[in-house]
C-alpha cells in the first residue's frame, strides 16, 4: 500500500530521539554487548528503512520477523548482519544465503527440508542461529540432544553455526518465577552444546531493561529503541527514553449539529445538545480502531472527544468552537500542556503499546525528522 501523501494524517518520526534511546540503553548496560535493532513489522509502525538506515551506525545488526523484511533492508542498502527471528520456507533458502541472510533453525525436521534445496547454494555462507523454546511455546528446540544433532547435520554440508538464543515470555512482569525458569532450562541447553558459537543472547528489550546481568553476546533492542516501555505502566522504565513518535492530523470538515441528532454508523452518538462535529481523516484502515470511540484527541490544548462509531477512514469529534478547516488534531504527542501517549491509546483498548504502533497501516506517511 502507498502512503496517502495528499492526506493530511501522518505519523512523525522523531529519529534523534530514537538514536539517544540506543545510547541510553549502551550507557546503561555499560558493557561491550552488541546491540542488534529489532525493525520487524515496519520498524514497529516507525518504517523500517528509515529506522535501520538511521540506527546503522549505532548498532551491529538487525532483527527482522520474515525474509521479506530482509530483502527489504538489504534493498534499501543494509549491509550489516541480519537475522531472521522464525524459520523461513526451506525452498528461499538460497535467497537468504545469496542475500548473506541469517536463519533461525527452529527444529531438526526444519534443517532437514532446507537440505532438499540445497542444490546449487554457497553453504558455506549459511549462517544460522538455532532457536531454544525455553518457555516461550512457540517455535524452538526443547532439548540440547535436538539442538545437537541440528549443529552436526548442518556440519556435514559446512553451514557456519552462528548463534544460539531465545525468547522470555515474562521478562516485562514484576513476578520472576517464570522468568527464571525460562532463564534456567536455556542455560542448561546452551552448556550442553557440543560447541558454542559466536553469539548467545536471550535479551529483549524488557529482559535489557530489567534482568540486564542476563544480557548475553547480543541485545535484541526493540521497544525500548522506540521510546517506548515494554512493561507498559507496569514497571518503571531503568533509564531515560523519549517516545520517537507522534500522530498528527487535521480537520477537514466542521458543522454543528441540534440535539437528537445522530453521528456515525448505527446512529451510536445522539447529541443531548447542539453540537459542533468535526470531522478527521484516520480510521479503521489506518489502525485507528473502532474502539477508540469514546477516547479523546487534542485540538489547540484541549481534549476533544470521538464520537460516534470510527469508520474505515474518517472519525468524528466534539469540538469546543466552531474551527477553521485544517486546524491541527493531535492522536498521539504534546498539544500546549496536553498530551497522549501511545500507553494511553493502549489502556483505553486493553492493549499493549506494541499493538498500537504496529497497526498503523501503510497508508498513513510517515515524516522523518532530525535523521
Amino acid at each position: 500500500m502507498k502512503p496517502s501523501t495528499h492526506r493530511p494524517t501522518q505519523a512523525i518520526i522523531n529519529l534523534a530521539a530514537m538514536q539517544a534511546n540506543i545510547k541510553n540503553f549502551k550507557t546503561y548496560i555499560n558493557n561491550s554487548t552488541e546491540i542488534w535493532a529489532v525493525v520487524k513489522a515496519n520498524g514497529y509502525g516507525h518504517g523500517a528503512n528509515d529506522v535501520a538506515l538511521s540506527a546503522n551506525d549505532l548498532v551491529s545488526g538487525f532483527c527482522v520477523s520474515n525474509l521479506d523484511e530482509a530483502i527489504e533492508l538489504r534493498s534499501h542498502g543494509i549491509v550489516k548482519p541480519i537475522l531472521v527471528l522464525s524459520g523461513i520456507v526451506p525452498a528461499d533458502i538460497h535467497i537468504a544465503v545469496n542475500l548473506r541472510v541469517t536463519v533461525t533453525v527452529p527444529s531438526l525436521d526444519w534443517l532437514k527440508l532446507v537440505i532438499e534445496h540445497l542444490e546449487d547454494v554457497e553453504t558455506e555462507h549459511l549462517k544460522y542461529h538455532i532457536k531454544v523454546d525455553s518457555g516461550m511455546g512457540r517455535i524452538g528446540v526443547t532439548t540440547a540432544q535436538e539442538a545437537n544433532d541440528i549443529i552436526a547435520l548442518a556440519d556435514n554440508y559446512d553451514m557456519v553455526f552462528d548463534g544460539v538464543f531465545t525468547h522470555f515470555a515474562t521478562a516485562d512482569e514484576a513476578a520472576q518465577e517464570k522468568f527464571e525458569a525460562q532463564w534456567s532450562q536455556f542455560n542448561a541447553i546452551v552448556s550442553a552444546l557440543s560447541r558454542r558459537p559466536k553469539y548467545v543472547h536471550s535479551s529483549n528489550s524488557a529482559a535489557g531493561i530489567w534482568h540486564k546481568d542476563t544480557i548475553q553476546d547480543i541485545e535484541r533492542l526493540g521497544d525500548a529503541m522506540y521510546g517506548l516501555n515494554p512493561s507498559g505502566r507496569t514497571l518503571d522504565m531503568t533509564y531515560q527514553i523519549t517516545p520517537a513518535l507522534e500522530l498528527k492530523s487535521e480537520l477537514t470538515h466542521i458543522k454543528t449539529i441540534e440535539k437528537g441528532a445522530t453521528v456515525g454508523y448505527g446512529g451510536a452518538f445522539v447529541a443531548d445538545q447542539s453540537t459542533i462535529v468535526g470531522t478527521v481523516p484516520i480510521g479503521y484502515a489506518d489502525g485507528w480502531t473502532r474502539d477508540m470511540t469514546g477516547f479523546y484527541v487534542l485540538v489547540n490544548g484541549q481534549r476533544c472527544p470521538i464520537i460516534g462509531r470510527i469508520s474505515m477512514d474518517q472519525m468524528t469529534i466534539a469540538l469546543p468552537e466552531i474551527l477553521p478547516i485544517g486546524t491541527k488534531v493531535t492522536l498521539i504527542g504534546q498539544d500546549g500542556d496536553e498530551k497522549i501517549t501511545v500507553d494511553d491509546v493502549a489502556a483505553h483498548r486493553g492493549t499493549i503499546n506494541y499493538e498500537v504502533v504496529c497497526l498503523l497501516s501503510d497508508r498513513i506517511k510517515r515524516i522523518y525528522q532530525n535523521g
